[in-house]
This record gives C-alpha cells, sequence and structure tokens, in this order.
C-alpha cells in the first residue's frame, strides 16, 4: 500500500488510483459519490445508510451508541481518523472535515468486504478472543422490563422458573438497573435481597449464567462518595470540586478510569461480587461522551472519548459482558448492543440496519436491543402492547448473533403466539452451530457474523437492502417487520435457494412469499 502525505486544505477526489492511501492534513475531504455508496461508523444512524443527501454526523457525540470513527464505501474506499470527525452529504457529494491530521483516506479495493478487510486488519484487528459463548448459543433474558426499578430477589427467581415453566431454554440472566444499594455502592440492597448467594446458586442449578448492570456513576450522598472524592478517584470540574453530572436517572459523580487506583477499586468491586455471591459478569451502561463533556483530571479537561473507551476496555476482563456505548473497541470481544428501541414498528425496521452496521464496523459480537423493544413505558399496561410486534421482533432476533428476551412473553401473548414465540428460539437452536462457527470466525478474522447483502453479493444492486441480511455468506435471512402483513418480497442473488420450508428457488429475481406469524423465512444457499 503506497502513502502520500498531502497538505492541502481541500482534496477533491472523485477517480483515484487502486492502492493508494492519501493522509489528509487539517482539511475537508470532499468525494464526488457517483454511483458509490457510504456507510459511516455512527451505529445509532443505520437506517440512513446508505448515506443519502442531507445526511449529518458529528463523531464528538456517540449518539448513544457505538461509533467508530470509519466509513467505507460500496467500491472498497476506506476512511479512518484517530479523532473525531463532522460528515455532511449535500448535492451527491460526501463532505469530511477533521481538525487535526489523523484523516486516511485509502483505496483498500473494489467491493465493501474488501474495504472492510483492510480497515479491520490495518486499524481494529481481531484479537482472537470473544464474550462467553453462551451469550450465543442460548437467549438471554433481561429482567429490566418485568420488574423495571423493583429488582429483588422474589421476583427474579419467580421469572426464572417461569423461563423453564413455559418452555424457553435458561441462558443468561441479567438482573438490571436498582439491585444495588446505590450507585457506586456495589452490594445488593438488603430490603429487596434477603439472601443474594443463595439466589444465584439457585438460578446456576437452572442452568442460568448471572450478569449485573453496574455503571461508572457514584452518587454523591453515600459514603463511597466521600471515599472515592477524598482519594481523588472522581471526575472534578474546572474549579477542582466533584463533577456532578446529570444522567438518565439522577445527578452523580464520574469515576476517573484514568487513575490507576479508581480502575483498581472499580474492579475489585465485580470482583468482590463474583467472589462473594458468584455473579458470573455484568452489563456495563453508560460511558456516553456526553457524560465527560464538562469534566477535568488533575485540571485537566477530559477527553470524553478516551473515557468512553477506558469504561470499555474494563469489560474485556469479564467474557460475559454487555455494552451499549463505545468508542474505538473493534475487533474486541465485546458484547455490543443497540440502543433501546422503542416498542414501535418502526424501531423494529431499524434492527437490521443496526446489526449489520455494527459488524462493518468492526462491532462483530452484536447483539439487537430487547425484544419488543427497551423503552419501559411501552410496557406499563397491557392495552400498550403490540402482540405481533413481540414475536415479529423475536423472529428479527433469531438468527442475528444474540437474542434477548426481557417483556415475559408468557404473561403478554396469546397462545397461538406464545407458540410463535418458541418457534423462534427452536428455530434458532438449529443455527447454533453455524452461529458459533461464524462467532469463532469473527475472532480470528474479524469478519461480521451478520452481513450486510452487498457485502457478499457486491455491485449487483443491493446496497440499499435493510430488510434482509446475511447470515455468514451462505444463509439468506428475511424477518417480516412490517405490521398486518403476511406476504414479504424477498430478494435472492443468483443461484439456487432452499427455503425454510423445504422449496427451491432459483435465484437472480425478487419473489413473494407468504408469511405467517409463525413464520421466520430464511434460506439456504445451495
Amino acid at each position: 500500500m503506497k502513502m502520500k502525505w498531502i497538505f492541502c486544505i481541500l482534496l477533491l477526489l472523485s477517480h483515484s488510483t487502486e492502492g493508494i492511501s492519501q493522509h489528509i492534513g487539517q482539511s475537508q475531504l470532499k468525494i464526488f459519490l457517483e454511483n458509490t455508496s457510504w456507510w459511516s461508523g455512527v451505529v445509532n444512524h443505520a437506517e440512513k445508510m446508505p448515506l443519502k443527501n442531507g445526511y449529518y454526523a458529528n463523531l464528538e457525540s456517540n449518539y448513544g451508541n457505538q461509533v467508530q470513527p470509519l466509513m467505507l464505501s460500496s467500491g472498497g474506499q476506506v476512511i479512518w481518523s484517530e479523532s473525531p470527525f463532522e460528515i455532511l452529504v449535500k448535492n451527491d457529494t460526501l463532505f469530511i472535515w477533521s481538525a487535526d491530521s489523523s484523516l486516511i483516506y485509502s483505496e483498500a479495493g473494489e467491493t465493501l468486504k474488501e474495504g472492510f478487510k483492510y480497515a479491520s486488519q490495518n486499524y481494529f484487528p481481531p484479537s482472537g478472543n470473544l464474550p462467553d459463548t453462551l451469550l450465543f448459543s442460548k437467549p438471554q433474558y433481561n429482567t429490566w422490563i418485568e420488574l423495571m426499578y423493583d429488582q429483588n430477589q422474589k421476583d427474579i427467581l419467580d421469572y426464572a422458573n417461569q423461563i423453564i415453566a413455559n418452555g424457553f431454554p435458561p441462558g443468561v440472566i441479567m438482573i438490571d438497573d436498582n439491585w444495588q444499594e446505590d450507585y457506586g455502592k456495589w452490594e445488593f440492597h438488603p430490603g429487596r435481597f434477603n439472601n443474594p448467594r443463595t439466589m444465584v446458586d439457585s438460578l446456576h442449578k437452572m442452568g442460568f449464567k448471572v450478569m449485573l448492570w453496574v455503571c461508572p456513576f457514584v452518587s454523591p450522598d453515600c459514603d463511597v462518595f466521600r471515599k472515592l472524592r477524598d482519594e481523588g478517584n472522581l471526575l472534578t470540574d474546572k474549579n477542582g470540586g466533584v463533577a456532578i453530572v446529570h444522567w438518565w436517572n439522577g445527578h452523580s459523580a464520574l469515576l476517573d478510569l484514568s487513575k490507576k487506583d479508581a480502575v483498581q477499586w472499580f474492579k475489585g468491586q465485580l470482583e468482590k461480587l463474583k467472589s462473594d455471591y458468584g455473579i458470573d459478569g455484568f452489563k456495563f451502561d453508560a460511558g456516553d461522551f456526553e457524560f465527560y463533556s464538562d469534566c477535568y483530571s488533575d485540571m485537566k479537561k477530559v477527553n470524553s472519548r478516551e473515557h468512553c473507551e477506558l469504561f470499555a476496555r474494563i469489560g474485556l476482563d469479564y467474557p460475559f459482558n454487555e455494552y451499549r456505548a463505545m468508542w474505538k473497541m473493534g475487533g474486541q470481544p465485546i458484547a455490543n448492543r443497540l440502543r433501546d428501541k422503542d416498542h414501535s414498528w418502526a424501531d423494529l425496521q431499524k434492527l437490521i440496519p443496526g446489526i449489520l452496521v455494527q459488524g462493518i464496523m468492526g462491532y462483530g459480537f452484536a447483539c439487537p436491543d430487547l425484544i419488543g423493544g427497551g423503552e419501559y413505558l411501552s410496557f406499563l399496561s397491557t392495552q400498550t402492547i403490540d402482540q405481533e410486534l413481540i414475536v415479529r421482533s423475536a423472529q428479527c432476533h433469531a438468527l442475528m448473533p444474540m437474542m434477548q428476551f426481557s417483556v415475559a412473553p408468557w404473561r403478554i401473548l396469546d397462545d397461538s403466539l406464545l407458540n410463535a414465540c418458541r418457534k423462534a428460539v427452536q428455530t434458532r437452536e438449529k443455527f447454533i452451530p453455524l452461529i458459533l462457527d461464524l462467532t469463532y470466525q469473527s475472532a480470528s478474522n474479524g469478519e461480521p457474523v451478520v452481513r450486510p447483502m452487498e457485502y457478499v453479493f457486491p455491485h449487483q444492486g443491493y446496497d440499499n437492502v435493510n430488510d434482509q441480511f446475511m447470515l455468514g455468506d451462505s444463509v439468506l435471512v428475511a424477518p417480516m417487520v412490517e405490521k398486518n402483513k403476511y406476504f414479504k418480497d424477498v430478494i435472492l442473488p443468483l443461484g439456487k435457494w432452499e427455503d425454510d420450508l423445504g422449496r427451491i428457488h432459483n435465484g437472480n429475481q425478487k419473489i413473494r412469499i407468504k408469511v405467517r406469524n409463525d413464520r421466520l423465512p430464511y434460506f439456504r444457499r445451495l
């Protein structure tokens, strides 16, 4: 790969020589789109991709989800930066602004796949490790929607028992926010958990692994806060006092994870939970850039993205992990969840593009949001719950890298739709060997488990297909993601394909199939 160092204010690129990389200093990069599609590293914008006129993003924000300072094109072009940049698409032209000299433009090949593989190897090489395989081989169950802020021993055990009693396999159970005494005081609340060790032992006997929700916040009115403050392990404001940040559940201090002692303290709390109670891992929430935007460490303004990354690196020591906010951690053994989705069809339709952009941005160990959505206000009354949406969401999850329940299907679904939900899990079980094989491959070669059509079948007009995806290179998955629709148009590439009903179809055409409530359409390439 040749390299050219260019010091200029404006670079115009429309036709460049294959195999050339260009490092652009303090500049604007301008690319005429012509017939080339582009994807950005802003996962929360996935449904807007490929990028179209009017698109804007600033990577100074993580938009509540993973970001990667990367752009890929269907023509094998790669743009990488160690720092944030701004993106604008206007008049069929892509503009990128960088405040420093770290923008690198490369022509790595001729396809999206070739561009991704170049970026992966050069900027976020796979570590060779992966999260615990149980996160992929069995469903995950998060207690959030059923218990919300009333996490307690009795109801958690009841939830677990109901999972098994209703014919769902045990897997990973995640105990969500408010199990703890306080933010930063990582002990089970004694008023809600009379014997947490017994609870965890019981869950283990049922076949579950147990994860706990944690965050980098510390409540300012607890004794832990005073200890951490006095030891200098909390971020400060510009005057040297402890910074108190507003977040979705209150006002708290933030651990200064640039301090070795703060990291050791936090990990000490996690290790104590493992040793005292048998906890298997942790759901690491928060870490969003915005929480660090006006914080200081040793009287120096902190870099928000670096602190997000520091929080992420803690999870590398825990194979049972999950994160939502992320920066520049592609290729690492971290389970990355999509941002919380509403209980709506519009947000269900964001799952496929979201999981696909996660993959091509290096976050291949991808987890969709909770089945049916993670915004709890929609679940406060059964009258606001759309049963069909729950089932179609479960089907959409079933052949993605991970599958995570929260709202209890047996509580809100009628018998026929509950059976359809079970069937989605059973369909997944047939594909677990393939999912695990692809997961191991991803840890080795970086390639995503699920892939866009354009990634597998380049330059065939599939770059805008966002309602079907490939599981590896050989299984095409086409979930129904529209309400009250029972026919779906599926695009089959060239070749022969066998569907989930055993029928053989010729490719290189669009077919219309009937999709009952209990059907998850998939096609194996023959």
